[in-house]
This record gives C-alpha cells, sequence and structure tokens, in this order.
C-alpha cells in the first residue's frame, strides 16, 4: 500500500472515532451533570521507521491516530428545578453514592427518597454523609441542605453531603449512567470545596450548539480524505494503464 493511502486510512480511521466520541455526546447534551469525553490526537511513529527509514514509504512512519480519550470535568449550568431533593454542586467534585460494587461518583444531584426514607439516586443507589453512610430521613418533613452540605429536617442534623474531588482525571473511569468509578487506588478521594445546592441541578457540559459544528467540522474532513482517497486510486490505476502501454 502506498503511503497516500496510508494516511488517508489512518486519518478516516481517527475521524471515525471522534465521531463515535461526537455522537454520544450529542445523545447527552441534555443528560442531567453529563460530563463530555474528548480525544487526544498525535502521530502514530512505526518501529519499522525507527529501524529502517528507507524500508518505509515516505510518510507512512508517521500517522495521524487518536492517542487517547479524555473526560471535560468542567462545570455545567446549575439550572434551578423547584424540587428541594435535586442537588447540584457548584465547584470541583462528586456526589458519593452507594453502588452494587462500591462506592460511585457522580454529579448528577437528580434525588429522591425511597420508602424507607433513604436519599438515593434514580437508579436506587443510597447518597452517603461525609461518615460513609447513608442520609435517612425520620419523618415526612421536607429536607433542607445547607451550602456546606448539612442535610437538616424540622432542626435535626441527619448527615453531611461531603462532595469529594480527584488528583487527576486518570484516577477515574465512566462506567455509565452517569457514574464514575475509582480507577486509581493510590489515588485517594478527598473533600472537596464544592458547595452543595438545593433545588437546583447542573446541566450536561456536552452543548448542542458546539457538537453540531464539531460534527459538521468531522464531516468535512472525513469527505476531504475521501477524495484524498479516490485520487489516490486514480493515480495508481493510471500508474498500472501507463505500466502496462510501455510493457506491451
Amino acid at each position: 500500500m502506498d503511503s497516500l493511502s496510508i494516511s488517508v486510512a489512518s486519518g478516516m480511521r481517527a475521524r471515525l472515532e471522534s465521531l463515535d466520541l461526537l455522537a454520544n455526546n450529542l445523545a447527552n447534551a441534555t443528560t442531567t451533570g453529563y460530563k463530555s469525553d474528548r480525544e487526544f490526537y498525535s502521530l502514530y511513529s512505526s518501529s519499522e521507521a525507527s529501524a529502517d527509514a528507507l524500508q518505509v514509504p515516505e510518510g507512512a512512519d508517521t500517522l495521524p491516530v487518536v492517542e487517547s480519550h479524555w473526560t471535560d470535568l468542567s462545570q455545567g449550568v446549575l439550572r434551578p428545578t423547584g424540587n428541594s431533593l435535586d442537588l447540584a454542586l457548584d465547584g470541583s467534585g462528586f456526589f458519593t453514592v452507594k453502588g452494587p460494587n462500591g462506592n460511585l461518583f457522580t454529579r448528577n444531584g437528580a434525588f429522591q427518597l425511597s420508602p424507607d426514607g433513604t436519599l438515593v439516586t434514580t437508579d436506587g443507589y443510597a447518597v452517603l454523609a461525609s461518615d460513609g453512610k447513608p442520609i435517612r430521613s425520620t419523618a415526612g418533613d421536607p429536607l433542607e441542605i445547607t451550602p456546606d452540605g448539612a442535610v437538616n429536617q424540622q432542626g435535626k442534623l441527619l448527615g453531611r453531603i461531603m462532595p469529594v474531588s480527584f488528583p487527576t482525571r486518570s484516577a477515574l473511569n465512566k462506567q455509565g449512567s452517569n457514574y464514575f468509578n475509582h480507577a486509581d487506588a493510590s489515588a485517594k478521594p478527598a473533600a472537596s470545596s464544592a458547595r452543595v445546592y438545593q433545588g437546583r441541578l447542573e446541566d450536561s457540559n456536552a452543548g448542542a450548539a458546539e457538537g453540531a459544528i464539531r460534527l459538521v467540522g468531522i464531516m468535512r474532513q472525513f469527505e476531504m480524505l475521501q477524495r484524498a482517497a479516490k485520487i489516490g486510486a486514480e493515480m495508481d490505476r493510471q500508474a498500472v494503464e501507463q505500466v502496462a502501454k510501455v510493457t506491451s
């Protein structure tokens, strides 16, 4: 395969990976607390090129690739809802909830009360207080939650929601359903300075308008690469025809 075809194929593959990420972001543009995924581009240098550059077609030794994916943890807009069980974090941090296989972390504060009065997520995972225990109400009266995370009912402190943060993005992995799990055991979660606001929810940071613009850009890049592939195929065809004429 010639260097043009190799470069075009690598570029098209990278754009397809970007398109997959972008499609998922757009699908979650209205998901509460969703954090968008981004791609990090780099150049792949083949081991063959470093061993003997003369044996590798020019331009095929370094190819464009999506080296890694990363999650944009920037804060979305805090939207008032009027629901006293809706909570939003202003600042860096996550709510801690009790998942089926250990603690999970989320920015989605659309909570509710279970039949036994426990504050839970829409999936039924208990929201944990700073002492690691679920927060349970003892009566039918509304909960009052202060910016420092204190959960009160009828003047009684039920617990304190303590947002946690991590030193690096690599300490967290997306698990699905808007949850993160602890990926790096050595990177312990620490108390966050984020403020807790009652009656608000955090919108997704994957803007639909920005996503649409990026989608157009990626599609145009892919179209240009397709044209380059056609040009390369036509050049190869003409080269074969010319060689056939010379040798006949």
